[in-house]
């Protein structure tokens, strides 16, 4: 029993060592999935070509990575075993000064198995953990840039995976106000959302992830978004996700609308009734389209109640919306149609 217990452990070990050295040798891998060994007999003669043998574990072609389901449980006790010796490791000796290069190596093996286990296993708290530990120690844009495609490459299997999130917007949060393309991150993440979304239905932790990156967008993305995000908006009238999406950039364009008023500099507000106006005509063509819809009522009852803060002077209390107030005079008769 111990003999074959040792074969076994041999054989994980050398899964994982050929699993490594994939993900290794092809750093444009943007796709991880998981099949059934029977339906290796299905692909086609070009991706079976790439096989070493009928019965493989892993098929990688166009950068894509398939793991046959067989090897999951046997691959991941290998990854998450040779990670926390890894790491028990370099606690010990990483804080030496090596000449060598020792420390140095048992980061890099750390960091190498801890890509595997989180591949395996998305929520693995403690290689995330240790991930951000030696990043932020180094404080190199670069690395923060691979932690994003790490990232993605999780998702990319497990789109709904909480830690995954998290680790984007804490990367996000350390590259702020040190990369000059923080701008260009924002629209990418956005795309992200959007593309995962559309094969993760309801995904309200990806949706979560899309309003928090507002706050880092220019006036001009989140006008953008706002226009881009309607034709998907308008395919998925189901998913209130993407409605509080669009919520949060109108939130955002009236809080920019507000401070130009406050510093006497507003000069917009026939741009952001008109906004407004156009966003209240749209939902109630969808409405009448799509009857019964609650996400869209859910819409309208937040536009509507806007509607009357800023667009209207006929609020009893206007202490608290004194410098949001628009100098059109909205018409409360357009929520009666």
């Amino acid at each position: 029993m111990r003999e074959e217990s040792m074969i076994s452990k041999g054989n994980s070990l050398n899964l994982l060592d050929e699993f490594e050295l994939i993900l290794e040798s092809d750093p444009l891998i943007d796709e991880v999935g998981f099949i059934h060994p029977s339906q290796f007999v299905t692909l086609n003669k070009e991706a079976t070509s790439s096989l070493k043998h009928e019965d493989a574990n892993f098929w990688s072609r166009d950068h894509k990575l398939a793991i046959s389901t067989d090897v999951l449980l046997p691959l991941y006790k290998a990854a998450k075993d040779a990670f926390m010796h890894a790491i028990s490791q370099y606690k010990r000796h990483g804080n030496l000064s090596d000449a060598s290069g020792y420390a140095s190596n048992l980061e890099s093996e750390a960091m190498k198995h801890s890509k595997a286990l989180l591949l395996l296993s998305c929520d693995f708290g403690t290689a995330w953990n240790f991930r951000k530990l030696i990043v932020s120690k180094k404080q190199k844009i670069m690395l923060f840039l691979d932690e994003l495609l790490l990232s993605a490459l999780v998702l990319s299997n497990s789109p709904k995976s909480e830690k995954a999130w998290c680790h984007r917007r804490w990367v996000i949060k350390m590259i702020a106000g040190k990369c000059s393309t923080l701008q260009d991150i924002a629209g990418k993440e956005s795309e992200l959302v959007e593309k995962i979304a559309e094969r993760s239905k309801m995904n309200y932790r990806a949706w979560n992830h899309r309003c928090w990156l507002v706050s880092y967008m220019t006036t001009e993305q989140v006008l953008h978004e706002l226009k881009k995000s309607r034709n998907w908006a308008g395919l998925h009238v189901a998913d209130n996700s993407c409605f509080h999406y669009r919520t949060r950039l109108m939130l955002r364009i009236m809080e920019e609308h507000c401070h130009k008023l406050e510093d006497g500099t507003s000069d917009e507000n026939n741009e952001i009734y008109q906004i407004w106006q156009e966003e209240l005509d749209w939902n109630e063509a969808l409405i009448k389209r799509y009857v019964g819809r609650e996400a869209l009522w859910l819409h309208r009852r937040f536009l509507s109640l806007s509607w009357i803060r800023h667009f209207t002077t006929t609020l009893g209390d206007t202490s608290n919306y004194r410098a949001c107030k628009s100098s059109i005079n909205g018409d409360i008769s357009i929520f009666h149609g």
